[in-house]
């Protein structure tokens, strides 16, 4: 496969970055939907993954316009200027409530608020954490193994906390924070591919 050509390292956790591909696509196959969370850095590649999976990344996704509507001249124009979506969630991306929560209640449970308020039977949680031991993520996979969801971290090759919470997790073999996010860059790139092939 040419990320693992390209990313000779990423070889060590192929068996991780595969089963998530199998998880993510039987999740969104039966109308589930992706939540994702992180801090920093790790909050702008839960954006980036939004921004990959709701629209087109490597191919053109024409939007299927509704079976009740496809006689409708107005609704067929509208949809052809849409892209097929893969729904997908960044939690951090929620300026409002995320600082709100943070002020009125507490900062370490607020993407487990937004996890117990978006998250549902079917759904799955992507963890992002270089550390894999930030607390307001952890409180995120905890409340979502409690409510059903699966979980997957996106952690570096350090041992940490998150290894043991998730239903999967994917650590790249990197210890230092930037190199750690070198590596996900790809890992999710890849993902996301993998998610469009398989739908669109």
């Amino acid at each position: 496969m040419e990320l693992y050509n390209r990313y000779p390292a990423l070889r060590s956790c192929r068996f991780e970055i595969e089963e998530t591909v199998s998880i993510l696509e039987k999740a969104l196959q039966k109308g589930g939907k992706l939540l994702l969370c992180g801090n920093g850095g790790s909050s702008a590649d839960c954006d980036h993954i939004v921004g990959e999976l709701m629209k087109g990344f490597l191919k053109k996704r024409p939007a299927a316009v509704p079976e009740a509507w496809k006689d409708n001249g107005e609704a067929v124009k509208l949809f052809a200027q849409l892209q097929g979506a893969l729904p997908a969630i960044s939690l951090s991306a929620q300026s409002a409530i995320v600082t709100a929560y943070a002020n009125d209640a507490d900062p370490d449970m607020v993407y487990a608020q937004l996890t117990y308020g978006y998250g549902r039977t079917g759904d799955v949680l992507v963890a992002v954490s270089t550390s894999g031991n930030s607390e307001n993520v952890l409180n995120a996979v905890k409340t979502a193994n409690f409510l059903g969801l699966k979980t997957v971290g996106l952690t570096g090759g350090i041992q940490s906390k998150m290894d043991s919470l998730c239903t999967i997790t994917i650590k790249v073999p990197e210890t230092e924070t930037y190199r750690i996010q070198e590596l996900h860059l790809p890992v999710y790139h890849y993902l996301c591919a993998r998610l469009e092939e398989y739908f669109f």
